[in-house]
């Protein structure tokens, strides 16, 4: 990953000034730990007093958990100096929230710590105190397609022609076949950074095996859950289904487990970044917020692992639900999760997404395979209700960069 930064770094980098702390959350393996890796090596050429540890070391780890003060045993105390302090793995903590917050109190304005946590589930249950006005958020997803061209090609031109065919629904591009090609790889292996930076297909799906394996049975350690075969085995109906209706309910009694335990599985594979949840859209607040949300991976090459289907987007039965997940993504790039909605009547008409721009208004998004299968009339219900949600269509197979999901 040389010379290459993941979209989050120029904002971490422009968080210095600010007095609150910052915490980059995310999946495992998404590249958090390389991320405060390239800030240090930039601040270090800023000759900026800085400090990179692992709270994995057990030494740390107790020391700091007796005393948030005991930090200053491994780094010197902020005197008269500015120091910036990067704390990988915050999470292992017995108690984050109070560690940051008696620094923050003491020391804010002489020492900025940039935090990493790899599990939001476990953080949400460690960090007991909002520490509202000490931290900021930071979440890194796996690579969006932008990200996995520059990281793939490391070609300024190819990026240039990608935003082109985003901007202007009337671009044709020279470079469509060969951005295709990387799309439809993206598509297939997903953007985890270690997948992306394989040439070997082979190892791409060695690695996707290991997260799949490996790093979701840390995601169940760490939140106690105990019967693994349960776990994957949902896993597995939820990758034939993605962009369904998520019914608790049914999901439990098929797998043969209890209420609590199915909405417990759910809960730790939100917190843990693996799928995300779409609630309805409708006027009536108490009506959305009791009607079954649709869910989504957030990553597409573990759907694909779990799923052990890795045909081209073309040749795969549910090529529209690949159309469908990526839209999904495209759009939390760039909308808050509580704005991405999906619409469906009791009746049977739907459309996929309508995302709320401001009050009352904003558009929706029908997603098909080929854009030649969409029929307005079908939406007839939906624009008549909706005006101020104009409604449109994104393919895989399109003819225009205005209908085509590359283009959104």
């Amino acid at each position: 990953m040389q010379n290459k930064f993941r979209k989050l770094y120029k904002p971490l980098l422009g968080f210095l000034p600010r007095k609150e702390f910052a915490i980059i959350t995310g999946a495992r393996q998404t590249g958090k730990t390389t991320l405060i890796e390239q800030l240090k090596e930039e601040f270090d050429r800023r000759n900026l007093e800085n400090y990179l540890l692992s709270v994995e070391d057990p030494v740390l780890l107790k020391a700091l958990d007796d005393h948030p003060e005991n930090i200053f045993q491994f780094i010197p105390q902020p005197e008269n100096k500015h120091i910036i302090l990067f704390i990988d793995e915050i999470q292992h903590l017995k108690d984050p929230s109070n560690f940051l917050k008696l620094l923050f109190d003491k020391y804010h304005g002489k020492l900025k710590i940039y935090a990493t946590g790899s599990s939001a589930f476990y953080i949400d249950k460690k960090f007991k105190d909002s520490l509202a006005g000490r931290k900021r958020i930071f979440r890194l997803n796996t690579m969006n397609y932008e990200e996995f061209l520059e990281f793939k090609t490391g070609d300024d031109k190819i990026l240039d022609e990608l935003k082109m065919i985003r901007s202007n629904k009337n671009y044709i591009s020279l470079e469509r076949k060969r951005i295709e090609s990387y799309f439809n790889d993206f598509l297939t292996y997903g953007g985890y950074p270690a997948v992306v930076l394989s040439n070997s297909i082979d190892e791409k799906k060695i690695l996707l095996k290991e997260i799949w394996h490996s790093y979701l049975k840390r995601d169940m350690t760490d939140s106690l859950i105990k019967n693994e075969d349960k776990f994957y085995n949902l896993l597995k109906i939820l990758a034939h289904q993605s962009g369904n209706l998520l019914n608790m309910h049914e999901l439990a009694n098929t797998l043969q487990i209890s209420a609590p335990s199915m909405e417990r599985y759910i809960y730790v594979l939100r917190k843990s970044f693996h799928i995300s949840l779409v609630r309805p859209f409708y006027n009536n607040i108490r009506k959305e917020l009791t009607k079954m949300p649709k869910f989504y991976f957030n990553d597409l090459g573990l759907r694909n692992i779990i799923m052990n289907s890795f045909n081209p987007v073309f040749d795969k039965v549910d090529k529209g639900a690949v159309a469908e997940n990526y839209v999904f993504l495209r759009l939390a790039e760039t909308y808050d999760l509580d704005e991405i909605k999906y619409w469906r009547t009791t009746s049977g008409n739907e459309v996929d997404f309508v995302v709320s721009t401001s009050f009352n208004e904003g558009f929706a998004v029908e997603v098909k395979y080929n854009s030649i299968s969409f029929n307005p009339k079908k939406y007839n219900k939906f624009i008549e209700n909706y005006p101020n949600y104009p409604l449109s269509v994104r393919a895989y197979e399109s003819t225009s960069n205005k209908d085509s999901i590359l283009g959104l």
